[in-house]
Parts: structure tokens; sequence; C-alpha cells
């Protein structure tokens, strides 16, 4: 079935034609047609399938449909809002929405903190017809009196997991507050917890419920293995594996944002480069750190869980777990950050004595057994006895879980906003394997108009 079979209109199936891709994902093919009838909807995916095209393409098609429920006179309504937790997820979908309408008359804007609220603030004197923004910026809009959302058509709530662990639920629902009660609502997860089926019974209306594949799975196209190392020896591992191998463009997680900073340090004196990206980074750096990952000329990117929301790279060939997740609806997302849209990826764990109960909870949780492999030189010792995690790691929770307000942005969960207007740099920007591409100011209106033919396949709902 192709995309214009879904009904969408022809200016958005030549844009997505002109991106290389003729073949919805499964996802696509159940949630397009479903947003497309005006209904709400619960949806649920591995990442990497192809959830935001899955959405952006059929609110496109019902805004330019639809002619805009304004005043006669003033500034213009946003229409559609579209909420993620982090900025550079904020910046990708954002993307998404310029590349798929190119052809259309609407506009498009990113909102999120870590970047001066001026520009953004002149931005929405201008004609916004889809939002896409971070809570806590959003709401710091609100209370400056520059935003309106009082004629908002369609909400989207994306990787609304996330959003939950870090902490943004009284956001969230301060939000909801501000829309008007008439309007669809679209709630996109990489998994099902329990706590994202109550949101969805508070937000949704009759929902249509589409779940691709079973709640918390992994991708079949991803080659999962784990190394039995001792805690001391997993720099050497990692670096002997990497070499080794051969291996380029690795994202390796950590659990805390200063051994993130030390190993990427580490690994840069074992001569393998490497830099680290987390919430103390300033945009600036994290913008440059992603850039000189995805365009290959850095060869390994060390990040935390919540700083790696948004990286969503073409053909990603490998991830490391250096430390395991505390919580095991975790590994799924960072390892679902390869093996997207039906290419082959590779992700491994180093793991040691003292994570073996949390290997036991992610197996559990996957409904799988993961194959071992000791690397000679490097055997475990067998007497070694568990230390605990948080003593070691100086504490390595799920970042800003139940904490109150999460940042605007995404930098660090659950801690307070910071001041609105602080920080300085652009989001990331998107580059291909190998390829420069161009790429637009993060709180300028998408005018559609900027993407040329892209490389085949399916759309996962970003380009790179």
């Amino acid at each position: 079935m192709s995309f214009a079979d879904l009904g969408l209109s022809d200016d958005i199936v030549r844009a997505v034609t002109e991106l290389g891709y003729t073949e919805p994902t499964p996802i696509q093919l159940q949630a397009i047609p479903a947003v497309l009838t005006g209904r709400d909807l619960l949806a649920g995916a591995q990442t990497g399938t192809g959830k935001t095209a899955g959405f952006t393409l059929p609110i496109l098609h019902r805004l330019a449909n639809r002619a805009a429920k304004g005043p006669s006179t003033g500034r213009p309504p946003v229409r559609a809002l579209i909420l993620t937790p982090t900025r550079e997820l904020a910046a990708q979908v954002e993307e998404s929405v310029r590349n798929y309408g190119k052809y259309l008359k609407l506009t498009s804007m990113t909102m999120f903190g870590g970047v001066s609220i001026n520009p953004q603030i002149k931005q929405l004197r201008s004609r916004v017809d889809i939002l896409v923004a971070t809570p806590g910026r959003l709401l710091d809009h609100v209370q400056q009196g520059t935003l309106d959302l009082s004629k908002v058509e369609i909400l989207v709530l994306d990787e609304a997991d996330r959003m939950l662990d870090m902490g943004f639920i009284r956001d969230i629902k301060k939000i909801l507050s501000l829309l008007p009660r008439e309007r669809q609502n679209l709630l996109f997860s990489a998994t099902f917890s329990d706590e994202i089926k109550a949101l969805a019974d508070s937000l949704l209306q009759s929902p249509e419920l589409i779940e691709v594949a079973r709640r918390n799975a992994t991708a079949d196209t991803i080659a999962q293995k784990i190394y039995p190392v001792d805690r001391d020896k997993k720099r050497q591992l990692l670096a002997h594996l990497i070499k080794e191998h051969n291996w380029f463009q690795v994202l390796v997680f950590t659990r805390t944002k200063h051994g993130a900073n030390r190993l990427a340090e580490q690994l840069d004196k074992d001569g393998i480069s490497a830099l680290a990206i987390h919430g103390n980074k300033s945009q600036g750096a994290r913008t440059r750190a992603l850039s000189e990952f995805k365009d290959g000329t850095l060869q390994v990117l060390v990040a935390t869980d919540i700083a790696a929301r948004g990286i969503d790279i073409d053909q990603l060939p490998h991830v490391v777990n250096y430390e395991l997740p505390n919580v095991p609806e975790d590994y799924v997302h960072r390892i679902g950050r390869t093996g997207r849209a039906g290419a082959e990826g590779e992700a491994v764990s180093l793991v040691c004595v003292d994570e073996k109960k949390l290997l036991a909870d992610i197996e559990r949780v996957i409904k799988r057994e993961i194959p071992r492999e000791i690397v000679p030189g490097f055997e475990p010792d067998p007497h070694a006895k568990p230390e605990p995690i948080q003593q070691r790691s100086g504490g390595g929770g799920r970042q800003g879980q139940g904490q109150g307000r999460g940042r605007s942005g995404g930098g660090g969960g659950g801690q307070p906003r910071q001041p609105q207007g602080s920080g300085s740099g652009k989001p990331a920007g998107s580059q291909g394997q190998g390829k420069t591409q161009s790429r637009q100011p993060v709180a300028q209106a998408g005018n559609h108009n900027s993407r040329g033919p892209g490389v085949g396949r399916r759309p996962t709902g970003r380009h790179h």
C-alpha cells in the first residue's frame, strides 16, 4: 500500500516521494487513517518505526484541508500543538513537519528552553500553524502573554513515556487546562506503561488503540549481546571492541553526567575520538557534538538517557550500554537508537557483577534472554563481590522521576525550570551519513521549501 492509498493529499505524497519513501511502516499504515478520521488515538510502536511521520503526515493533511477558525483580524491562531520531552526531539519533529509540508501553505515553529526567548516571541507575532514545544518553555510564553492556545485543534504528546519520566506531568496538566475542550488528542509512546494508560484514560475520548509491537518489545533487527566483565575493566574492554572491530558511530550510554564526561576523556586518551552529551552541556556544545557524530567525524558519542532522546541517525550501527540503566524500560529506549525503520543494528552491554539484578529485570521486561560472550583477556573474576551501584556512581536513578517540573527541553529532568531566556546556542542540526545538509534556525517558522530528495526506505519522521 502506498501513501496515496492512505488518503493523503497529492502535495504531501509528492513531498514524501521526493524524500525517497514509498512504503508506509506498520505504525503509519494504522495511525494515518485513524488520525484522518479526527478520532483520538493512543499509539505505541517500537522506537524507530516511524511514529513521527505517523502523526505529522495526517495532521498536515487535516490542517491544509480545513480553514483556520481564528479571528478575522489579529494574530492567526496556533492550530496544532506537539509536545516533546527534549529540545533535540522538538527540533527533529519540526524539521519533519517542514519536510513533509514543503508544498503546503502551513508554517511551523519550535519552542524550547536553553536559548533566548526573544526570537521566539518575535516569531509568534507571525502566523504559526503548527507549534512543536517542550512543556516548560511553552508555559514561559503563556505566563508572558505571548502565546494563545485557545484555538488549538490537534494536540500531540510525543514520547509521552519519557515526558512522564522527566517529571512533566504537572506542566502537561497546566497546558491541557489552556486548550479548548473540543480538540483531537494523539498520544504516541515507544512503550505502554501503566502510567501511560492512566494518562490516556484522563486525556482521550473513546480513542483508537494501536500497538504495533507488544509492550516493551525490542526490534528484531537489533542484534543484542552481553559482555560480562569486571567493573574496573569496562573502559579497556570498550576500547578493545571499538578498535578490534573498527566500529564507527558508536553511541555509548552511561548512568550519570560525570560518568559520561570521564569516559569520553578516557577514550580520547586511548586514541578514540569521543565527546559527551548531557544536560549540563551548553546547547551549542550539544549541537556540535551531535553534528560531528552524525556526519561521521566523531567516532564515539557518550550520552545519558535523557540527552539521547532526539538522537536519530539513519542506520546508526552500534549502541553500547557501558552501564545498564536502573529502569528496565530505558534499555528498550537506548537500544532503539539503532535498528530503526527496518535497518540492522547492534546493541551490546558491558555487565559487571553489580548489575546482575538489573540485567535480570531487563530480560524479564523484554521477555527474552540476551546471549552472553566472554572476551579473551577480559574474563570476569568469579569471586568478585557486588557493590551498591548508587554508592559507586553517585546515584544513578531515573532522572527527573517524580521531582516536580522538568526543565524546558530535557537537559536534566525534574529540576526547576531555568529563568526564561537563559542559555545560548542553537538546536541540533540534521546531517546524514557523510553528507552535510542545510539547517534552519530553530526559532524560525518553517517555510517548507528547503529540502531536496532524500535517500530511500520508509519515513521515520526525521531526516538527516
